[in-house]
C-alpha cells in the first residue's frame, strides 16, 4: 500500500480527530532506490556488516515445493535490510546498538518454527555495534536453492522520510472510530489517507489493510509487542510477499534480545 500523496500533516489529523493523540507513533519510511550500497551503507537488499568468525544464517526446512518432509540442504539465508541508527535514528533503537539487520530464507514455508509465519520466508534479526565488528566477512555464501524470485531483494539504498502513523481504526476504541470515519471522508480524497502508513518501514503501526488486526505478546514476559520493520512488496527492490502485501516484524519494547514475531499479508 503506498503512502498516500496527499496525506494530511500530522498536525491537521490531530486537530481533527485529537483524541488519536495517545496513539501516534513515530516512523520512518525507507524510501528504496536502485544502487550500489556497500557494507557500511543502509540499504535494502544491500552487503552486511557481518563478523568473519559469526556462522552466516542457513535454513534447512522443508519448503512448500519440497517432496521430502524432513526438507533439503540447507540454503543461505539473504540481506533484507541494514540499518544504520546514524541514518535512521528514532525511538527503536535499543541503547548501545547502532545497527539493525535483517534477513531470511528465499523459500516459502506453510510449517514454520513457532513465532514465524505460514506461507513466508524465515526471518532472522541480527542487532549489532558497528565499532565491534573488527574483521568483516567479505564473501557470504549465496543460496543454494530457491523457489520465489519474490525474495531476492535488489539492491538498494534508502531514502528514510520521518512521518508520525496512526493505527487502523479496528485497533481503537469504539467511541473514537466515527470521528476518525468523518475525518478520512474529509481529509482522504477517497481513502483512508490518515492511518497505517504502508511501504518499507521502521516503526508505526501495521498496514492490517489484507487481514483483521492482531495483537502479538511476548514470549519471554508477556508485554505486548510493537511493530518494528515492515518490508512492503514494491518494484523497486523486487520483492513480492504474500498477496503483493507486507511483512512485518514485531518485537518487545521491554528487552531487544527476547524473541520477535513475524507476520504476514
Amino acid at each position: 500500500m503506498p503512502r498516500p500523496p496527499g496525506r494530511p500533516r500530522a498536525e491537521a489529523v490531530l486537530a481533527a480527530v485529537p483524541e488519536l493523540a495517545p496513539y501516534a507513533r513515530d516512523a520512518a519510511l525507507l524510501h528504496p532506490e536502485r544502487g550500489q550500497p556497500d557494507r557500511g551503507s543502509s540499504s535494502l537488499g544491500g552487503p552486511l556488516l557481518w563478523p568473519a568468525d559469526e556462522p552466516w544464517p542457513t535454513c534447512s526446512l522443508p519448503d512448500e515445493t519440497d517432496p521430502d518432509p524432513d526438507g533439503g540442504p540447507a540454503t543461505a539465508m539473504v540481506p533484507v535490510a541494514q540499518i544504520f541508527r546514524r541514518d535512521v535514528p528514532g525511538p527503536w533503537w535499543p541503547d548501545g546498538i547502532d545497527v539493525l539487520q535483517v534477513l531470511w530464507c528465499p523459500n516459502e514455508h506453510w510449517d514454520p518454527p513457532a513465532r514465524q509465519s505460514e506461507g513466508s520466508p524465515v526471518v532472522e534479526v541480527r542487532w549489532r555495534r558497528a565499532a565491534d565488528v573488527a574483521d568483516r566477512l567479505t564473501d557470504p555464501p549465496a543460496p543454494v536453492r530457491f523457489d520465489e524470485d519474490g525474495y531476492l531483494p535488489r539492491a538498494c539504498t534508502l531514502t528514510a522520510e520521518y512521518v508520525t502513523d496512526f493505527p487502523f481504526r479496528d485497533e481503537l476504541p469504539e467511541e473514537i472510530r466515527p470521528r476518525l470515519a468523518e475525518s478520512v471522508r474529509a481529509l482522504g480524497d477517497g481513502g483512508d489517507a490518515i492511518t497505517r502508513l504502508g511501504g518499507w518501514k521502521l516503526g508505526g503501526w501495521p498496514t492490517w489493510h489484507l487481514n483483521h488486526p492482531a495483537v502479538f505478546e511476548c514470549a519471554d514476559c508477556g508485554t505486548t509487542m510493537t511493530l518494528l520493520f515492515t518490508a512492503a512488496s514494491d518494484a523497486e527492490t523486487g520483492v513480492v510477499v504474500g498477496r503483493y502485501g507486507d511483512l512485518r516484524v514485531f518485537t518487545c519494547p521491554a528487552d531487544h534480545r527476547h524473541g520477535f514475531q513475524v507476520d504476514l499479508h
